[in-house]
């Protein structure tokens, strides 16, 4: 374990700007900012922060639920459930606080997290050192909690104990800081109130600079397939005993995540891999079905057995069926020697049908066959084959429409849709971004033997406010093309992820380096007015989010509701508006 270090000396007052940040002595800024984006709506039965919708909750109920799952679970579940939840709500404010805080300091930004901890009525929280610098990927931070409500909690239930128990605020924490940073950070209790200490001591680093970090992983792992290598690739760790890993997916082909739609998925991933049942992945393209699939053939009975995909659409209609059931030597013109098809190559095995949607009708009626008698014939052949195959199909289109347009076969429907699993797109996992923007760049990184250090601040600001239309892949491309581009030892910046290509550039227009904020202030200085909007935002009369605000409500308005219009206005796209549109009349008005 890490020795607690002294507070930094304050970094020299000429260093570069996004360069490193380092706390001395503590002066917590002004929390009058954050307390103003709490509102109380009692008439309604709400309450807001920002356009974050809050609760009230008794500690003692609190208290009843931790020992509920304390006892149901088992204290290493409960531990893990709890932590991923804090993580959660820290990474939601991490977003919140980058927003809120844009134009202040990366200090002072940061520092939003502890101090949304205290308005929160969760603990109250004094830094103790900082040293961080987000363009390197360097991260120190040691903090003292006193008066934990979670402490308190499990005091009243337990009373002392041995270890240190205050799992939510410790993942609130890893989450926030993870998403701030743009990679994983762990912090780890040190010290606790609730054993005996008279506060909590908590210290993070990045997960490679810890010890033995198995069973901190663990507490990230809704699943124990998922996030197996991410998190730890390059921290140190026990050895693993020796067919630990004998199954799981290398380093490339993991499921990486931590939001609570990538944990639901996870969760029906492991109810459904011991069994024989058909599954059928549903999702946007790019959302990682395939990944999916493939990790659930390694956790199933039928791990050392064959994996075998076949991508629907990418077959000529006249060649799907002899690619699924083989073909006979001499069946038509070209085929000069028999040949198996995927079906008999996965035998024992699982077969993985992508894009489902569009195999013809033909083809659906034998594959229902095979899926019903668990057997096939070749393409010219006379001889019915017995196979042992487990189907997993994947589709990214509504089958129902299908049905309903006479495209797809209902009876075929009932067969696939065993057990449906939804694979969630990126833009409903946004807290997963961080922990999947590390484990690309360490992949493309050793990849294209590139040493890169990390992501410029504005680079992370610009890949948590994306919506990702392409999903994972996308991202995966982004991070890729961003590794090839950046100088070695240097860090991602925003010009490597969009690098010639305009179209994802105005997706970038939201947030504090946004294209409407430039789009106001150009137009602005066409006709004259940019001094005035620059003071009425110096001045403190107007917040440039209320310019955006105002900007996106008077272009949709213009535009007399076509959303379509309005985008091609502002330089965006129409899912990029409509999001950013629907969030500002969610909003609460008291």
């Amino acid at each position: 374990m890490s020795k607690a270090v002294p507070p930094l000396a304050a970094a020299d007052e000429h260093r570069a700007p996004h360069g490193p940040e380092r706390l001395g002595e503590v002066v917590l800024p002004d929390i009058g900012d954050l307390a103003a984006r709490l509102r109380f709506c009692p008439q309604d039965g709400r309450i807001w922060l920002d356009e974050r919708r809050m609760i009230l909750l008794h500690v003692s109920a609190f208290a009843s639920m931790r020992r509920e799952l304390i006892d149901s679970l088992g204290i290493e579940s409960a531990r893990g459930l709890l932590t991923r939840m804090g993580y959660e709500s820290g990474s939601t404010d991490a977003t919140f606080a980058r927003r809120v805080r844009a134009h202040q300091s990366a200090t002072e930004a940061f520092l939003s997290g502890p101090q949304l901890h205290s308005l929160e009525g969760i603990v109250r929280v004094v830094p103790v050192a900082l040293d961080f610098d987000i363009a390197n990927g360097h991260y120190y931070g040691e903090f003292l909690w006193f008066d934990s409500f979670e402490a308190d909690a499990h005091i009243g239930t337990y009373g002392l104990v041995a270890e240190p128990i205050c799992w939510t605020q410790i993942g609130y924490a890893c989450g926030y800081t993870s998403t701030f940073m743009g990679r994983p950070i762990l912090y780890r209790e040190i010290e606790c109130r609730a054993t005996g200490h008279s506060h909590c001591r908590i210290i993070g680093k990045p997960f490679e600079e810890w010890d033995d970090v198995d069973r901190d992983l663990a507490k990230f792992q809704p699943e124990a397939f998922a996030n197996r290598y991410d998190l730890g690739k390059t921290a140190k760790r026990a050895a693993p005993a020796a067919d630990a890993n004998k199954n799981q997916p290398h380093f490339g082909d993991l499921l990486v995540g931590a939001s609570s739609a990538f944990v639901a998925a996870c969760h029906m991933l492991q109810k459904v891999a011991r069994t024989r049942a058909t599954v059928l992945f549903l999702g946007e393209t790019g959302v990682g079905k395939e990944m999916f699939a493939r990790t659930l053939h390694s956790i199933s009975d039928r791990a050392d057995k064959p994996f075998v995909s076949l991508n629907c659409a990418a077959i000529p209609e006249n060649l799907v069926e002899a690619e699924l059931f083989g073909v006979e030597r001499g069946a038509y013109t070209g085929a000069i020697e028999a040949r198996a098809g995927r079906f008999e190559r996965a035998d024992g095995g699982t077969l993985f049908l992508d894009e489902i949607g569009s195999l013809n009708l033909a083809a659906q009626g034998k594959l229902l066959r095979a899926l019903q008698e668990g057997e096939i014939e070749r393409v010219g052949g006379k001889q019915v084959k017995k196979v042992d195959v487990r189907v997993i199909a994947a589709t990214n289109v509504d089958l129902g429409a299908a049905v309903k347009d006479g495209r797809f076969r209902s009876d075929l429907i009932y067969r696939l849709n065993v057990f449906p699993i939804r694979v969630p797109p990126l833009r409903e996992r946004r807290d997963d971004i961080p922990h999947l923007m590390n484990h690309f760049l360490r992949k493309f990184a050793a990849r294209h033997g590139k040493t890169v250090t990390g992501f410029a601040p504005r680079a992370i600001d610009a890949l948590l406010d994306y919506d990702y239309p392409g999903n994972i892949r996308e991202l995966e491309n982004m991070i890729e093309r961003a590794v090839i581009l950046t100088a070695d030892g240097g860090p991602i910046e925003v010009a490597h992820l969009f690098s010639g290509d305009s179209a994802s550039g105005h997706h970038l227009g939201l947030g504090r380096d946004g294209n409407l904020t430039r789009e106001l202030t150009h137009q602005a200085a066409a006709t004259g007015d940019a001094n005035d909007l620059v003071d009425r935002v110096l001045s403190g009369k107007c917040t440039l989010e209320k310019i955006e605000n105002q900007l996106i409500e008077a272009a949709v308005a213009k535009a007399d509701g076509n959303l379509s219009q309005a985008a091609r206005m502002l330089g965006m796209t129409r899912a990029q508006l409509a999001y950013r549109h629907a969030k500002l009349h969610e909003m609460p008005t008291s």
